[in-house]
């Protein structure tokens, strides 16, 4: 036996650990804060139902689309460089969007967020990779890094709802500044620069294969969320397909480049692969519950966003104890099992979802979301850590960039499977029930959804049903999720089984 050398991280690797987990919270934070901006800000701009779709949506696709793209820059040219000039170019596009003088300039703000965006969600894991190469600190670091994303998505209802009580709807962009300007100052002094060797050229063909690959699915996906079942038609089908056959001929190129965009020897690895699955079909559950606990909350419950903020503040803790602590719980268990049975605990939370009724209150709807927010904690960071420590160093931004991306695609899908469910349980119960002496606009609101009810002119007794209704959809969509899951929980034990303990340095053989 002899003795492992890999170096361990001291001070300044968890203090610049403190400088990645800026721009992580701020990741989170963008993707909610705007939801309560959106009012204000409409009422200013006065943007068309399209334009407020893109101004939603712009920030998500392009994140989406330019993953695997910045995540081999950054292996390329340097992964603290990539860093920082995504970094300045999200502080820049956020003063934009605050200061946008139309719905147009707003987009196209957006738009650039998303391509900076893009830019620092691998920057970060990866740089993580380069600063932990003990694999017991660097899985609690990743825990780390997983927790605060998903804090800054808890903090965006109470962050704008704050700034929104004093100041105009372009304060919530604002927010980024000075946050990145601490990553400006701090992150020369406190993170290492890492580049691979590259034995070819960056291949530019192959960036625009993966956009044409991956934003045509997003937007369909994103299409059927917005519009339920009746989203399936349209362009949507074709949005599909033209993606299905962009990424075939981007993976086919991959194959015969010196120096693919994308090393798809990666996926010769057993638990990357297993490690990526488990990523997408538990971020369906989580993205589809998160989008209809925060509807429950505000239509049914009655809350102010700010309020539903403080409810999801539980299910948030949950998930920082679970992404903290199973990496600890990994040294002595295999991560399969960890993982296997905090999902397990998240079917638990699916089922009392699976069972609540509109008048049991916020308190089960909230502990149900908390257990299945539990599961989404340890399979975050001991998924996340499994894809990227399984990858060659040199490849480290490659495999976070899909470990994003595939948790950004398993959220949309989520929100579009999950919530398309739901509309459709709603429209069967709303179906016969409506009264016939409603006015027409009143009847279409009634029997198409929830939110649309809500903004509607109903009598009590309507709405009442209406809410019902919703909470139907919501026990049939988390009772099938709540089944997909305990499978996923017998996958990671058995898939995973063969990756044992996370080992030490005084452990290294």
């Amino acid at each position: 036996m002899t003795t492992s050398v890999t170096r361990r991280a001291g001070p300044r690797e968890w203090a610049g650990l403190a400088v990645l987990a800026v721009p992580t919270v701020l990741l989170g934070l963008d993707v909610t804060v705007l939801y309560l901006a959106l009012p204000a800000l409409a009422a200013e701009l006065r943007p068309s139902g399209t334009q407020s779709l893109w101004i939603m949506d712009a920030y998500g696709f392009l994140i989406a689309g330019f993953l695997v793209t910045m995540g081999t820059l950054g292996d390329r040219f340097g992964r603290r460089r990539l860093l920082l000039v995504g970094a300045a170019a999200f502080a820049a596009a956020s003063v934009a969007a605050a200061y946008a003088p139309s719905a147009q300039a707003l987009i196209a703000a957006r738009a650039a967020l998303g391509v900076a965006g893009a830019t620092l969600m691998p920057s970060t894991l990866a740089l993580i990779s380069n600063m932990f190469a003990d694999a017991r600190q660097r899985a609690l670091a990743i825990g780390i890094w997983a927790t605060m994303f998903a804090l800054g998505m808890a903090a965006g209802p109470l962050v704008g709802g704050a700034l929104l009580e004093r100041f105009w709807w372009g304060s919530a962009f604002l927010v980024a500044v000075p946050m990145i300007a601490v990553v400006l100052v701090a992150a020369p002094f406190l993170l290492p620069e890492y580049r691979a060797r590259q034995d070819g050229p960056f291949d530019l063909p192959s960036v625009a294969l993966s956009l044409a690959a991956i934003l045509p699915v997003v937007y369909a996906v994103k299409h059927v969320a917005a519009e339920g079942t009746g989203g399936l038609g349209g362009i949507t089908v074709p949005a599909l397909a033209a993606g299905a056959a962009a990424g075939v001929w981007f993976v086919r190129r991959q194959r015969t480049l010196a120096a693919p965009l994308l090393d798809l020897r990666l996926f010769a690895e057993r638990t990357f692969g297993v490690a990526l699955g488990l990523l997408l079909v538990g971020l369906v559950g989580v993205g589809g519950v998160m989008y209809l606990v925060t509807q429950h909350l505000q239509l049914v419950e009655g809350m102010t966003p700010l309020a539903a903020g403080v409810w999801m503040g539980p299910p948030a803790l949950m998930m920082f104890v679970a992404a903290i602590g199973a990496p600890l719980l990994a040294r002595k268990v295999r991560p399969g099992y960890v993982v296997g049975a905090t999902l397990g605990a998240s079917t638990i939370g699916y089922g009392l979802l699976a069972t609540v009724d509109r008048a049991d209150g916020a308190a089960p709807v909230v502990t149900g979301f908390a257990l299945v927010y539990l599961g989404l904690g340890a399979l975050a960071a001991l998924g996340t850590d499994l894809v990227v420590g399984s990858a060659p160093p040199a490849k480290a931004g490659s495999a976070s960039a899909l470990s994003e991306t595939v948790q950004e695609l398993g959220l949309a899908v989520g929100v579009a499977v999950l919530g398309s469910v739901t509309t459709v349980v709603y429209r069967a119960r709303m179906e016969g029930w409506i009264p016939a002496g409603l006015p027409d606009g009143a009847r279409e609101a009634a029997g198409d959804s929830l939110p649309a009810a809500a903004g509607a002119e109903l009598p009590a007794q309507v709405l009442r049903r209406s809410e019902e209704a919703f909470v139907s959809g919501l026990n049939v969509a988390t009772g099938i999720m709540g089944v997909a899951v305990a499978a996923l929980a017998v996958v990671a034990a058995v898939a995973l089984r063969g990756v044992g303990p996370t080992r030490g340095e005084e452990e290294g053989g």
